[in-house]
């Protein structure tokens, strides 16, 4: 692993500090949807899919910590949403104007992670969440489908919608930063590092 530097950890703790309010905003409102991952996808894109990692760990133990003890059991989603969005958004590069491109990101970052995610919340929580996707579950258990398949369901979907959310604001963010930015971020400098 390449050394670290003073400008990569505060893009790092930025890229926290976004999960950690998107998905507070989400839990707040209900949403169907989590806004937990903005900072990971960004943090994947500028520097890989290793350090990609770093802010869904740190969000998830930060969040579970202060507002949502469900964080702490998601955060191998957030591990492989990181790690996802690092390789997919190099090999895809979607953009503001080729909106398939971002579906097609937001399709290869999801599925992987929906697996876990699904896994976790039947397996462990029984579908029944902090999330505001739970209120969908209890509907389609309650219409006959099993619960494992309910959580399923509601899973790929709203993983899906919350992904093209979060691809889309990615792409659009990063096409609004500085290129020197960028260039100080991804490159790092010889001052500074840890």
């Amino acid at each position: 692993m390449r050394k670290i530097t003073v400008m990569q950890i505060c893009f790092l703790g930025i890229a926290t500090a976004l999960n950690v309010v998107g998905a507070n905003i989400a839990l707040l409102l209900r949403l169907p949807i989590y806004l937990d991952s903005l900072g990971t996808v960004l943090s994947a894109v500028m520097l890989g899919p290793v350090y990609g990692m770093v802010p869904g760990i740190l969000s998830g133990v930060i969040s579970g910590c202060t507002s949502d003890i469900y964080s702490f059991y998601y955060i191998p989603v957030q591990m492989v949403v990181g790690v996802m969005a690092g390789i997919f958004y190099q090999k895809i590069r979607p953009n503001g104007r080729q909106f398939w491109k971002v579906l097609l990101t937001a399709l290869c970052v999801s599925l992987p992670g929906t697996v876990v995610s699904s896994v976790i919340t039947a397996a462990v929580f029984g579908g029944i969440t902090s999330s505001g996707s739970s209120l969908l579950v209890q509907l389609l258990h309650a219409g006959g489908l099993g619960m494992t398949a309910s959580v399923c369901a509601v899973q790929a979907i709203t993983d899906y919608l919350d992904r093209i959310v979060i691809v889309f604001c990615t792409v659009m963010l990063y096409g609004m930063l500085p290129a020197s930015l960028k260039q100080k971020v991804q490159k790092g400098n010889s001052h500074g590092t840890v």
